[in-house]
């Protein structure tokens, strides 16, 4: 009997796992360091209320992708299950499971969110309104399109930093409002700082010309629309309880199966001879106790810092140099509990905290992605989201100090006129939450070139690709690693061609 090691129980793993169980003969053995599957992609549950850690639309232009997750969780308010065709127009509410009867659906979500600049809101994306002009001025529009159409007859060529990618798509002038503090605010970094690979990446063909475009066709209520730039859709899925749930849903499937899924279990060591892994070790953190493991093929989305440092014996020290020197930015999320917010009656998603006087870079509403992850009507349960670093400050706060901080945020944003408005809140960190596009970052191939010699290891994922992927772009890679498998093909191209791209493009407002 064959078996495969996968770590980690994020996207790309368990999908991996349940491919193979579906696919082969071959036996999955997934081993996750934390207490829950998910990944980043887990619902955090407290008191009775959810969280989601970032925000995880489920939606993605690939049609294996969409029917794979509507075969875990079908859609609600749609069509039935068995009416469901990749590119057809499925109207709202039109018959399907109820959400109110049945737990296990997807809802179907109208995406909405803001930019809070100025102590203003304005519709994400921009696009011309009667709002951005009164928001903004007459005179600023005009500073803007005169930017913006100098940007069109002066680009610059060629585009090395994130600075001169988003200089080149919205102007001088927009890039200076909306989008340079905000990165340094994410990332740590200036714009000038950071490869412009990562915005072809993330926004790839999105402009202000397709905002535009965008804001005079119909809005179509079709949770496909394959054609749309993921920036500017319209209708997502969602999980009735959170992100969570699916892969909640994923791990039953695969246990259910015959394959096997473990937390509290970390990878410490990975054995390797000649262009073979032959066995890792692996750490119980509950028990304490290490064990040794043979297995035929390995699966990893360990971030590849920890995947490199962890080979034995050690990988070639030019290898193990690149990997030491790989970026991270790590994540915290605070889910407060607020009686009332001062602003406008809002349906948002989240908002997008512009102001460079406040850490606070996001706020999510969790409770217009899904009425369900909050336990009662009344009140606020949001998600105030902060990039940071482990070496920072913030990260360092005790509880009752990072709560203290947010609450004087709000305060100092208006967004509440009474710490007291502030009930309760959990915090949540996440490290090595976004791969960074700096530091050794541009020798990331060699360390591909080093991995890829052996035939039966696969890097999956965000982290074990060191690639800002989402959801689906994690999914299609472990999927082309079980065809690999399947088909016995050596090379590795067909995975890290995965998001790279426009067929694979999913969102990125500045993350």
């Amino acid at each position: 009997m064959r078996k495969a090691v996968i770590i980690g129980a994020g996207p790309a793993g368990l999908t991996a796992a349940l491919e193979l169980l579906k696919k082969t003969e071959i036996v999955p053995l997934v081993y996750e360091a934390d207490s829950q599957v998910g990944g980043i992609s887990k619902t955090i549950f407290c008191r009775g209320y959810r969280m989601d850690i970032g925000g995880h639309r489920f939606f993605s232009k690939s049609k294996q992708i969409m029917n794979w997750w509507f075969k875990i969780l079908p859609p609600a308010g749609a069509l039935a299950k068995d009416d469901i065709e990749f590119g057809r127009l499925i109207p709202l509410f039109s018959g399907g499971p109820d959400p109110e009867e049945e737990d296990k659906v997807m809802l179907i979500r109208k995406r909405l969110s803001h930019i809070f600049y100025e102590n203003k809101l304005y519709p994400y994306p921009l696009h011309f309104s009667l709002q951005l002009v009164r928001g903004l001025g007459l005179s600023k529009i005009i500073k803007i399109g005169a930017g913006y159409i100098y940007s069109l007859f002066s680009p610059k060529n060629p585009e090395v930093s994130l600075e001169d990618l988003f200089i080149n798509r919205f102007g001088q002038p927009l890039y200076e409002m909306f989008f340079k503090d905000y990165t340094y605010k994410v990332w740590g970094r200036n714009c000038s700082e950071i490869d412009a690979s990562w915005g072809r990446q993330r926004i790839k063909d999105f402009s202000i010309k397709k905002a535009l475009i965008n804001a005079l066709k119909s809005n179509k209520k079709d949770i496909f629309q394959k054609k749309v730039e993921t920036t500017l859709i319209n209708y997502f899925l969602y999980p009735k309880y959170g992100p969570g749930q699916l892969w909640e849903e994923v791990t039953q499937h695969i246990r259910q199966k015959g394959g096997k899924v473990y937390t509290h279990h970390k990878i410490e060591k990975i054995f390797w001879e000649g262009n073979k892994i032959i066995g890792v070790e692996i750490k119980n953190s509950k028990n304490k106790r290490n064990f040794s493991l043979k297995a035929d093929y390995f699966f990893s989305s360990m971030p590849i810092k920890e995947l490199i440092l962890a080979f034995k014996p050690k990988a070639p020290e030019n290898v193990r140099e690149i990997a030491v020197n790989l970026p991270y930015r790590d994540f915290i999320t605070i889910g407060i509990f607020l009686e009332e917010i001062n602003l406008p009656s809002l349906e948002d998603n989240w908002i997008y905290v512009q102001e460079k006087d406040v850490a606070l870079g996001r706020i999510q509403f969790f409770h217009n992605w899904s009425p369900y992850l909050m336990p009662e009507k009344k009140g606020l349960w949001l998600g105030l989201e902060y990039f940071c670093s482990e070496k920072d400050k913030i990260w360092r706060f005790k509880k009752e100090e990072i709560l203290q901080f947010a609450k004087k945020e709000l305060t100092k944003l208006g967004l509440i006129k009474k710490k007291s408005w502030a009930k309760w809140g959990v915090i949540v960190k996440v490290k090595k939450a976004y791969p960074a596009y700096w530091g050794s970052y541009h020798k990331l191939h060699k360390i591909r070139e080093f991995v890829d010699n052996f035939d039966n290891l696969f890097l999956i994922g965000r982290n074990g690709m060191h690639r800002y992927n989402n959801q689906d772009h994690s999914m299609l890679s472990a999927i082309e690693a079980v065809k690999n498998i399947i088909y016995n093909r050596k090379d590795k191209d067909n995975i890290w061609q995965i998001n790279a791209e426009s067929a694979y493009h999913e969102d990125g407002k500045f993350r």
